[in-house]
């Protein structure tokens, strides 16, 4: 158990699911030196977040969890308010992406990207508002894709979970708004990152081809993210946030 230190008293806790690496990695990354105690929702360890864990030790705090165990998320945001007080933040940016045409798609595959990419964040963002209305402040931010939007070949049900999860963040503002609890999210274009590298290289290129200003990086994304959970979005709910080097324009 990790003793929360004095230095750390008016630091806000924010919690970024799959921090281990990709944008999760780029946002803990953004976010390190800033006003925040870093909760990191992950299935592993990487050397990165081992490092990170090691030399800013109470501030950045590791949660070993799978989020396609469902029932075990109200406990796991139940023991992190518990241990470190009210959530001021969450970004749920864990998601899977399996690419495959629906028609030879393993239905446990889709059952799965469902859990993770749709079920997971709300049940996630369900049980951590809860601190967020007892304190009338907080900044919930879901990270969707331009695929939700333009569809891709081949990822049928993960564009049906970014879409569902932008309707959701589009609601929920409404519900949270009167309580000062942001919903904002971003959507991403095609980046560098293990998931993308597991693309066709002939689909990959193609989208290269349509962005004008490049394929951004995981770090332009994370810089969306800290102005999100920052005050001076506190006018801002309900949106979606587009980055994609231009390639939607």
């Amino acid at each position: 158990m990790v003793e929360k230190s004095k230095d750390n008293y008016d630091k806000k806790n924010v919690i970024i699911t799959g921090a281990n690496r990709g944008l999760g990695m780029a946002i803990l990354e953004r976010l390190i030196d800033k006003n925040y105690i870093i909760h990191c929702v992950c299935r592993s360890l990487t050397p990165k977040l081992e490092y990170y864990l090691a030399s800013k030790k109470n501030q950045v705090i590791l949660h070993i969890f799978d989020l396609e165990y469902l029932d075990g998320i109200p406990d796991l945001v139940a023991k992190i308010c518990k241990q470190y007080g009210p959530i001021y933040g969450l970004i749920n940016n864990a998601a899977i992406g399996l690419d495959s045409l629906l028609a030879t798609q393993h239905q446990s595959d889709i059952h799965k990207i469902l859990r993770v990419n749709l079920e997971a964040p709300i049940i996630m963002t369900k049980y951590s508002c809860r601190s967020m209305l007892a304190k009338k402040s907080g900044r919930i931010i879901n990270i969707s894709s331009i695929i939700a939007q333009t569809g891709f070949n081949g990822l049928a049900a993960y564009a049906s979970t970014k879409a569902g999860l932008e309707g959701f963040t589009r609601s929920l503002s409404r519900e949270l708004g009167r309580a000062g609890i942001t919903v904002n999210c971003i959507a991403p274009g095609y980046m560098e990152t293990e998931m993308t590298s597991g693309l066709d290289s002939k689909k990959l290129e193609s989208v290269r081809r349509r962005t004008s200003l490049g394929l951004p990086l995981p770090k332009d994304v994370a810089s969306a993210a800290e102005y999100l959970l920052s005050e001076d979005s506190s006018m801002m709910t309900g949106t979606i946030m587009t980055i994609d080097g231009g390639s939607t324009a």
